[in-house]
């Protein structure tokens, strides 16, 4: 998945109200730009920390640039925008590029539950059951080389893992995939200090048979891509 135009550097003043930060740029100019992040972006965030923005190609939306990735002090890029994941499992979906999915010819993207909830994905085929898919985007790593989530308390991502197992215990296909959206881990945990509710949700859909899959992200400045390296779950 590449980025829509080229990347622009930028330096955090701070980030606000969930969805603003205030950046300034090399040239001295200052402005607020939209954060395509709802979580608590622990360890991205810091005042000074190094962002990469794109450009709006909409010439009247309200902040014209949205910011994408943080860059740490070692140069370790991590994509910020959630709604990214999404789009880069859609697209490995399309082609064909994950082997779990291979079978499957129809995608159906945020498809309606009875309940009236939605997950990000439904396929199906001539030939098994139908399979649901929820997807998540992971950023946090507070230890060397582990990769976790959530990064903040989310009752959401606890109801779309009981969604899961509702729909597993009626005979479908259901699968929890976490994208690492860092090119820094090599491992991958549910983060039970900041959420213990999602992990004993999440204890219980591995229970139910609910399927687990962790995939990793490779991150340039130009495009996000799927790796072949498949983290350990902790």
């Amino acid at each position: 998945m590449q980025f829509s135009g080229e990347l622009i550097e930028a330096k955090l003043i701070k980030r606000y109200k969930r969805f603003l930060a205030d950046i300034i740029f090399e040239n001295g100019y200052s402005t607020t730009v939209y954060c395509p992040n709802p979580g608590s972006l622990l360890g991205l965030a810091e005042k000074n920390t190094k962002i990469w923005l794109e450009k709006s190609k909409n010439k009247n939306a309200k902040y014209q640039y949205k910011w994408k990735l943080s860059e740490l002090y070692d140069g370790t890029l991590v994509c910020i925008d959630t709604q990214m994941a999404n789009m880069i499992i859609y697209e490995n979906l399309k082609l064909g590029r994950i082997p779990e999915f291979c079978q499957y010819d129809t995608i159906i993207s945020e498809p309606k539950i009875d309940c009236g909830s939605r997950l990000d994905f439904l396929l199906k085929s001539d030939v098994g059951v139908p399979c649901y898919i929820e997807v998540k985007s992971s950023t946090l790593s507070r230890f060397p080389n582990i990769s976790e989530f959530p990064d903040s308390v989310t009752s959401r991502g606890s109801k779309h893992l009981s969604i899961l197992k509702s729909l597993k215990l009626n005979g479908f296909r259901a699968i929890q995939i976490y994208l690492i959206q860092r090119n820094d881990t090599n491992t991958f945990k549910i983060a039970r200090d900041i959420d213990n509710l999602y992990f004993k949700s999440f204890q219980m859909a591995k229970s139910s048979g609910i399927e687990i899959l962790v995939l990793q992200s490779f991150i340039s400045k130009t495009e996000i891509k799927l790796s072949e390296k498949r983290p350990t779950i902790l």
